[in-house]
């Protein structure tokens, strides 16, 4: 992990396309910009494991055969209505 130490208004550059600036210094956090380009996301950590836990459970859905399809199906009326004009 690289280190830096930036007071309030300086920016340190990433790959020469991201752009981080500190904005505000609190007691207990601070504020910082974060320019980049639209084709690279940028997350806060606690979204982007979020993001991941839910992308994990999607994959390990368990996948529907067609007999069960079928059986969420079988009560509904299949009958098409005609309108008529």
């Amino acid at each position: 992990m690289l280190i830096l130490t930036r007071k309030k208004e300086e920016t340190i550059i990433i790959d020469n396309t991201i752009e981080v600036t500190i904005l505000h210094i609190g007691k207990d956090q601070i504020k910082i910009g974060i320019n980049a380009p639209l084709s690279i996301p940028v997350y806060r950590k606690e979204v982007y494991d979020a993001i991941c836990n839910e992308n994990r459970q999607a994959s390990q859905t368990k996948c529907l055969d067609i007999k069960s399809i079928h059986g969420l199906f079988a009560g509904c009326n299949n009958k098409k209505k005609s309108i008529k004009l």
